[in-house]
């Protein structure tokens, strides 16, 4: 079912999800994951994803970005079906086309943050100059430039998630991922982050955020609310002047 957002009209879509349905598997139980779920996702929207444990907000981000495959329906980003390309080309479009940020750093320990954040320019095959350059700089964008040489072990959780988020926009994206990223933060360093995702959002970034805080979930400018595999509401807070309200802004 497609519930229809309330506010203005929307730009041509950057990804959209066709009745997708997920279903696991443990012997002869089946639990339905998502169930015939419809989104559509703009350039440069921001989408906050909230709904209780076990609504399928983690599932969907999952199955929408071609981590997972689904059981129906159809994903598509620029108008291509993810479900037709083969495992090689859904991998290569997601290190092209997307990055992820996630409650866990998922950083190498071993590595600089500078190093952490090279690394998937240098698998795609940037020059490893270039790769340096642009993680240098992301590292500066997000104000640990002066901590570029440091381990993961030498940084603070907040400025841990930096890198990550830094990883994640490093390459370019035309979509970012982010699930819970402000899960393992306490409220203050939370705050910092989201600021941080909220001005890159504003000079640009696509994102689609999932959250169980209401909080963030209320301050984005678009929310969709999700319960059982389902879409149960789907908000658009108006932009007027082409300035967002102050609820959305960095602080």
């Amino acid at each position: 079912m497609q519930v229809e957002p309330s506010g203005l009209s929307s730009p041509p879509p950057l990804l959209e999800a066709r009745a997708v349905r997920k279903v696991y598997r443990t012997g002869a139980a089946e639990v339905v994951a998502l169930d015939g779920l419809d989104l559509t996702v703009c350039e440069s929207e921001f989408v906050a994803v909230m709904g209780p444990s076990g609504s399928g907000k983690t599932t969907l981000l999952n199955c929408l970005s071609g981590l997972d495959e689904i059981d129906g329906g159809q994903v598509l980003l620029d108008g291509r079906d993810l479900q037709q390309m083969s495992d090689a080309e859904r991998t290569t479009n997601r290190a092209e086309s997307m990055g992820f940020v996630f409650q866990q750093f998922n950083l190498i320990q071993v590595m600089t943050a500078a190093e952490n954040v090279e690394l998937p320019l240098l698998l795609a095959g940037r020059a490893p100059s270039q790769a340096r350059r642009r993680a240098i700089e992301m590292l500066e964008r997000v104000g640990l430039g002066h901590r570029h040489d440091h381990r993961p072990s030498e940084l603070s959780g907040g400025e841990q998630q930096r890198v990550t988020i830094a990883r994640a926009v490093a390459g370019k994206p035309r979509l970012v991922w982010a699930d819970e990223p402000t899960g393992a933060l306490d409220s203050e360093t939370a705050d910092e982050v989201m600021s941080l995702l909220r001005e890159l959002h504003r000079e640009g970034l696509t994102l689609v955020l999932v959250t169980h805080d209401a909080s963030i979930g209320e301050a984005a400018p678009r929310l969709v609310r999700m319960r059982d595999g389902r879409m149960t509401s789907d908000e658009r807070r108006p932009v007027v002047s082409g300035v967002r309200p102050s609820s959305t802004g960095g602080g």
